[in-house]
């Protein structure tokens, strides 16, 4: 066919025009975003082979750790550059590379996981405009701390061991004799951590704690690639995040409503934020963003934990002497059952009586504190690596993946095997290193603000399930496990396993 015809072909159907028109456009636009708006100074790290236009680096999504790992070894200096949809990321590794990581103060925290963990649901919208507060991550910082001041733990503490009981129940009285960790001690988690940093009223329903915890879920989900490559998208993650930012602030604010109409006060976050003149939007934020600190985590490490324990007899020995130990010591009745003599355990005690669970949550936050921390470039100019003329470009993103650390067979000796006894005196492999041997608390600029929380809510949880039960692992057909399964070293988080893991429990009656 001669090209007036097929012009003239085109020219006649105006779907084909516009089918062709928008392929022209598309080109046109990778080309020049390509080519000239993501072109990378010529003394970053070098740009992957896979960096391809428009989407950027697809690795980096697919098989983040497997991918960092292969790029990294690819590098001379062991750090390198790629994008991802229009955003310029810089990735580092090595000691070096941690060290500028974690204690740059040119180094956003909160920038960084703004844009490339897929960005807090939007509910200002929802907002009449007024009262516009201070930067996000100052006011989380601010609430967040003294939320978590010894006197909210000492005063919460009775509440927070009355919830882990009334779980612990439900799982005695479950006629299966059957549990999965990863929904029961997950909910446990989630329920303890509204306690701290929500509304009592979402604690105390059943029915809102589930609601709260779908939403939270379908926000934790809609952090896919597509809804960072292409923020303004309408894809489907991004409408979920929507939605559910859009329902937790209407529950909020209706939860906020009946208090002014009733006139009632409560002793809880979300009366201390209303005291301090949060409006509706900025509680969402912090609600939020404080369950994605708290919960992903805690949560998930909660059920491997356990886990784990029903798998290594030598270390599940260790952990009920040292229940055992902890409770006859402070027990005002010694003759009652372990888990009732663990109601008279002190703050103190809780805190610092338990340095076997402590390594047992350790090693599991090690394995499972996956993908990259982020970061964002807000000095206004290049920052250089330390590897000769090797920067940073100004506003490019920064991550490092954990497992260049915590995978490393030269610091943790069989590194994808749980095994608390890497932390004893000893051992020590996570001190090996003089800069930041471990990073799963945290370190540098930003420790992690809950970490005592977090080791407090493991501590009862493990502590109570230890004296509550002899339990076994198994899998989803009742077969016994005699070693916990390997995780997904690919995944962006922590998650749970993708064939459901249960725990045969029988109760314990001393």
């Amino acid at each position: 066919m001669a090209l007036l015809d097929v012009l003239g072909l085109i020219t006649a159907s105006p779907t084909l025009l516009l089918l062709v028109s928008s392929i022209t456009l598309f080109t046109a636009y990778a080309v020049v975003h390509t080519f000239f708006i993501r072109r990378l100074p010529s003394n970053a790290p070098p740009e992957v082979r896979d960096n391809v236009p428009i989407s950027g680096a697809i690795g980096f999504w697919t098989e983040r750790w497997s991918w960092f790992r292969r790029r990294r070894d690819q590098s001379k200096t062991g750090n390198f550059s790629f994008h991802a949809g229009p955003n310029t990321i810089v990735a580092l590794s090595g000691d070096k590379g941690r060290q500028l990581f974690f204690d740059s103060k040119d180094l956003g925290f909160a920038e960084g996981y703004a844009v490339l963990f897929g960005q807090a649901p939007k509910v200002k919208a929802h907002d009449d405009g007024e009262g516009k507060d201070d930067d996000l991550n100052n006011h989380f910082s601010r609430r967040l701390t003294y939320l978590l001041k010894n006197e909210q733990f000492r005063k919460k503490l009775p509440t927070l061991i009355s919830d882990t009981q009334e779980a612990i129940d439900a799982i005695r009285d479950d006629p299966t004799g059957v549990t999965n960790p990863f929904d029961t001690l997950y909910r446990i988690v989630f329920r303890l951590t509204i306690r701290m940093v929500g509304p009592d009223e979402i604690a105390d329903d059943p029915k809102l704690l589930e609601e709260t915890l779908q939403y939270f879920e379908m926000i934790d989900n809609s952090a896919t690639a597509t809804s960072v490559m292409f923020p303004k998208l309408p894809s489907p993650a991004v409408l979920k995040r929507t939605y559910a930012g859009t329902r937790l602030y209407f529950m909020l604010e209706n939860i906020i409503k009946k208090r002014a109409a009733s006139d009632e006060k409560h002793d809880d976050a979300l009366q201390y934020m209303l005291d301090q003149g949060d409006r509706t939007y900025k509680v969402v934020e912090f609600i939020v963003g404080a369950l994605f600190a708290g919960l992903l985590n805690s949560g998930i490490n909660a059920a491997w934990v356990m886990c784990y324990l029903a798998t290594s007899p030598e270390w599940l020995a260790k952990a009920q002497a040292e229940v055992r130990n902890t409770a006859s010591k402070y027990a005002r009745d010694p003759t009652a059952p372990l888990r009732y003599q663990l109601d008279d355990v002190p703050l103190e005690a809780w805190e610092a009586e338990f340095p076997v669970i402590d390594m047992c949550l350790r090693d599991s936050i090690r394995l499972n504190l996956l993908g990259t921390a982020m970061r964002r470039n807000i000095s206004g100019k290049a920052i250089p690596t330390g590897n000769g003329n090797e920067v940073i470009p100004p506003d490019a993103f920064v991550t490092y993946a954990t497992g260049d650390i915590h995978l490393d067979p030269e610091i943790y000796i069989d590194p994808h095997k749980w095994d608390p006894s890497r932390y004893l005196p000893e051992r020590g492999e996570d001190k090996k290193k003089s800069v930041h041997g471990f990073v799963g608390w945290g370190v540098g600029r930003h420790p992690c603000l809950g970490m005592r929380f977090a080791k407090l809510e493991q501590n009862i949880i493990t502590a109570y399930f230890i004296a509550s039960f002899d339990f076994q692992l198994q899998d989803k057909h009742g077969s016994k496990l005699a070693v916990a399964p390997q995780i997904d070293f690919n995944r962006h988080s922590a998650h749970k396993p993708k064939d459901s893991l249960f725990l045969k429990v029988a109760p314990r009656e001393k």
